[in-house]
């Protein structure tokens, strides 16, 4: 298997980063707190947790927990499709729960650029 690149390696959510993650938000995803649409949940789709990106990283957003958040697959998929029309309203309450968490957050910090 070819060696990923640096880019690859920066957007990607290493070990310790998914921990921090897991940690800050008390396993606990971010949507399922707030009771945010939760119809046509099944148990199974709100069990499993992951780290989602707020800036993707098919749009360089680093793999770094001031760009995460937990989320279950129910909310993950629901932000990651956009089919539902939710998806500008999941990305406003993610920005603020990444803002409350980090008070010195800014959005440009977020994306891989070779220069930094």
């Amino acid at each position: 298997m070819p060696k990923k690149s640096k880019q690859a390696r920066a957007r990607e959510f290493s070990p310790k980063a998914r921990q921090e993650i897991y940690y800050r938000d008390n396993g606990n995803c971010i949507f399922c707190r707030r009771r945010y649409h939760m119809e046509g949940a099944t148990w199974l789709a709100l069990e499993i947790k992951s780290a989602m990106h707020y800036i993707p990283r098919s749009q360089n957003g680093l793999g770094i927990p001031q760009n995460g958040a937990l989320g279950c697959q129910h909310h993950h998929e629901m932000m990651d499709n956009g089919n539902q029309g939710r998806r500008e309203e999941m990305l406003e309450m993610f920005r603020e729960y990444l803002q409350e968490q980090y008070p010195d957050w800014n959005e440009e910090e977020l994306v891989y650029s070779k220069w930094k």
